[in-house]
């Protein structure tokens, strides 16, 4: 039987499954009505995100997965860590040239703002762990497209292991080298969470659970990165505007510059990615809001969150008020949606001392030094989840070679 490749011109089962796609989404989605002009970009075309995949990785992924390579590559990638570390040895040719070129920063790259944005997260480390947490990492269970991926793929069932990889997301986009330090590890993190997604990609239409309850044919579209994306750091951006956290304008930018700079290297067109807050702000309603809704298995991962969140310091901070918390931070609906429980006084309570704190934090960063005492605080309590969360080994993010056991 002749290998489909994918790259062909020819009639495949890959295209026909992207043209199903294609005609299934255009008839339970709305037009796309963001202007690409607002881009990074500074142009688009009218293909809406929800009609564009990964062309570059998703073949050269699906054929590594498709010949049996994928423990290899794994393996060879696993210490393959730094920005400006060599791609190992006895990678497969194919995989070698994608990576070559999905590695680079993108053009537009300012790397005065990426360090701009460490001043960002020194001064606010707190409230970006927390936020990403609970406004983004909760948020995350009722996005019904990402929650049913996840809960599908081979990240459902190794949970633990499944946010160590995203945690480790968030605190490399944060840490004092980011991008730009050839020292880093954002770049390669940002990589291979990408040949991550094309891994699913490949994988879970083959799962009939995934199917059952699916309204796309193929996971993780554009527009499901870019859902993604605007529950990160526009999302964050919009909890601190309503704690009354006013950081600098440079500062601001500079952190959606980060952030900009990771979706294109995770695959995303300069086409969608705003290229302003105010044009974020403008988008997020077309791409994030309409769609937050429960779903079975959305309930399923919440609670499997909140139980690994419930331990992640011994059990000091109790799953109960880990759940008042995410009913402050997302709202009584989702609160609803996820079968959390109410907590009379201790709702309030801590409703009403969040924003206390808040105030408190940014009154000490008048103080000459707070940032860096504030940023070796939070350094603590991040390497500290991280290392739970790894039960202590090394994370690194792979290809998966399975959907989830447990359902497939």
């Amino acid at each position: 039987m002749t290998q489909d490749t994918g790259r062909g011109s020819g009639l495949t089962r890959r295209t026909l499954i992207g043209a199903g796609a294609a005609v299934g989404a255009t008839l339970c989605t709305p037009a796309w009505t963001w202007a690409g002009t607002r881009s990074v970009a500074g142009l688009g075309g009218a293909t809406p995100p929800w009609l564009a995949w990964d062309d570059t990785v998703d073949p050269v992924v699906a054929d590594i997965i498709e010949r049996g390579e994928t423990a290899r590559v794994n393996e060879l990638l696993r210490g393959w860590t730094k920005n400006a570390q060599p791609l190992p040895a006895g990678l497969p040719t194919d995989l070698r040239a994608v990576l070559d070129d999905i590695r680079r920063l993108p053009s537009w790259t300012d790397v005065g703002k990426l360090r701009t944005a460490v001043t960002f997260n020194k001064k606010r480390g707190t409230y970006l762990g927390v936020a990403y947490g609970f406004v983004s990492g909760m948020m995350s269970t009722v996005i019904p497209h990402e929650a049913r991926s996840v809960y599908h793929s081979r990240g459902g069932a190794q949970m633990k292991r499944r946010i160590s990889r995203t945690a480790k997301f968030g605190y490399d986009i944060g840490s004092l080298g980011g991008f730009h330090d050839p020292n880093g590890e954002m770049v390669v993190t940002a990589v291979k969470t990408r040949l991550s997604h094309a891994g699913v990609r490949h994988l879970l239409p083959q799962s009939p659970h995934w199917r059952a309850v699916a309204d796309e044919e193929r996971p993780i579209s554009q527009r499901d990165i870019l859902v993604t994306w605007h529950s990160l750091p526009t999302s964050v951006m919009r909890s601190m505007q309503r704690w009354g956290v006013k950081a600098p304008t440079a500062e601001a930018d500079a952190f959606l510059h980060s952030w900009q700079v990771a979706a294109h290297l995770l695959g995303v067109a300069d086409e969608y990615i705003p290229a302003t807050w105010a044009a974020a702000h403008d988008q997020a309603p077309e791409i994030l809001d309409p769609v937050l809704a429960p779903t079975p298995e959305g309930e399923k991962l919440a609670d499997m969150l909140l139980g690994l969140a419930a331990n992640v310091d011994g059990g000091v901070v109790t799953r109960p008020i880990l759940e008042s918390l995410t009913r402050y931070f997302l709202g009584d609906q989702i609160a609803g949606w996820l079968g959390i429980p109410r907590h009379p006084g201790q709702d309030q309570l801590l409703a009403a001392a969040w924003p206390q704190f808040v105030r408190m934090k940014e009154a000490g960063l008048l103080m000459p030094g707070s940032s860096e005492l504030y940023w070796a605080f939070d350094e603590i309590l991040r390497r500290g989840a991280l290392w739970f969360l790894s039960e202590g080994e090394s994370i690194s993010i792979e290809i998966p070679d399975t959907n989830n056991p447990n359902y497939a």
